[in-house]
């Protein structure tokens, strides 16, 4: 593999195509059009791209169970880069699915040494922004959670530290509790399955998580104790680590099927029908009967100044409960596309695509397509002048804050009782 990628690392570039193909990503435009009504970062392309993403797009038009589940890790106060998943997992609570975010504190403590006690700190915060944001659904610790780690344990059994290196890059200096961590991440990605059913599982991430996402796919896989293959006129049940009841519990609920030595082979079944009744009958007998999860990808929003939003560079982005005074002035004083000077920005227009006030309206700040569609069609004629555009952004910035900071207030209750 030439391109590593880094889950815990905020200094990377990625090359979107070559990543796409590398690694099996589909763009969201093959599912888009199957969506009624998308959000915003649907529609405007903020989710670029998505793996195994057909399940849950059925599930939200049938009105069938699905899961979706995220994680923050509490390693600082939350801040406008977290902004996007969390709309994105209260987007698809409201959709239908079954809502958990993780707390991922024993990844922050074993990962970025974040003491307990600053990561409860940091986690009311993020759990105040989604509960503002209308979030519905479970929160929990991964600390705190006894079924997140006991599946944690069985999914590492089904790891080994070649997994890991070639995954993640992992080596002799490696700590065992950053290991660990990884378990805990794949059994947070399985968890609900395990609380609330099989059903399929969307994780919304940014594409540096990719990671996390296929290594859960091919433990879920492993968890499995069938496949289930379409054949020309019947569907074969085949065990991989089944015991003998569970074959012959297949063989009896389908009436007419062949039990052979290792598979149950079900003629003029349908597939979907035998796929779900298997996957019960895997969990009456000790298994969990997982759906792989899937993704969405969507691209990093700029910092304020271009380049990476980190929260170790501070003018790149802000808290929601930093001063105004100081939002004010990371946005007046952004990295715009606009020209050298006013005269050439008359004659030649600015570049919005370049311009991190513009992408900050793209992404958060501006809900209506048709004025955004102005505010990029004047900057490019040469009619909207960058201190203007700033000082409108200020403005739409300050709204959002006020009605955000009041909804937080408002939800604290919740957070106390988590």
């Amino acid at each position: 593999m030439e391109q590593e990628m880094n889950p815990w690392s905020a200094n990377q570039s990625i090359d979107t195509e070559k990543f796409f193909t590398e690694f099996g990503i589909e763009p969201i435009e093959t599912v888009l059009e199957h969506i009624p009504d998308p959000p915003v970062f649907l529609r405007r392309g903020i989710v670029i791209g998505q793996r195994d993403y057909r399940p849950i797009v059925e599930a939200m038009n049938t009105g069938a169970p699905f899961h979706v589940l995220t994680g923050f890790m509490p390693s600082g106060h939350p801040h406008l880069g977290h902004l996007m998943v969390m709309k994105e997992v209260v987007w698809h609570v409201r959709q239908g699915g079954n809502g958990y975010v993780a707390v991922a504190d024993r990844e922050a403590h074993a990962v970025r040494n974040i003491s307990w006690d600053k990561c409860d700190e940091y986690a009311r915060e993020y759990l105040k922004c989604l509960y503002a944001l209308g979030y519905e659904g479970q929160t929990y610790y991964q600390s705190r959670n006894a079924g997140v780690k006991d599946l944690a344990f069985e999914a590492a059994i089904k790891m080994n530290f070649s997994d890991l290196q070639a995954i993640y890059g992992f080596g002799q200096e490696t700590a065992l509790a950053h290991a660990m961590s990884v378990a805990t991440q794949v059994a947070d990605i399985l968890y609900p399955q395990t609380d609330a059913g099989p059903a399929p599982t969307i994780v919304p991430v940014g594409l540096d998580q990719d990671p996390h996402i296929r290594l859960t796919r091919d433990v879920a896989f492993k968890l499995r104790m069938f496949t289930v293959e379409q054949r020309d006129g019947y569907v074969s049940v085949r065990s991989k680590n089944a015991p003998e009841a569970a074959l012959a519990a297949v063989h009896k609920a389908f009436a007419g099927s062949k039990k052979y030595e290792g598979h149950v082979d079900i003629p003029g079944a349908p597939y979907d029908e035998v796929s779900t009744r298997v996957r019960f009958i895997e969990i009456d007998h000790g298994g969990y009967g997982f759906y792989s999860p899937s993704a969405t990808y969507h691209y990093f929003m700029p910092g304020l100044q271009g380049g990476k939003m980190s929260s170790s560079i501070p003018e790149s982005s802000f808290g929601f409960c930093d001063p105004d005074k100081d939002i004010k002035k990371k946005v007046m004083s952004a990295l715009t596309g606009g020209r050298m000077t006013l005269e050439e920005q008359k004659r030649l227009g600015g570049e919005p695509d370049k311009c991190s006030v513009y992408l900050l309206n793209l992404f958060h700040m501006c809900e209506d397509d048709g004025e955004l569609a102005e505010v990029h069609r004047a900057c490019r004629a040469g009619e909207l002048m960058c201190g203007t555009c700033k000082k409108a952004t200020w403005e739409r910035v300050r709204e959002f804050l006020a009605d955000f900071r009041e909804k937080m207030d408002e939800v604290e209750h919740k957070v106390d009782g988590d």
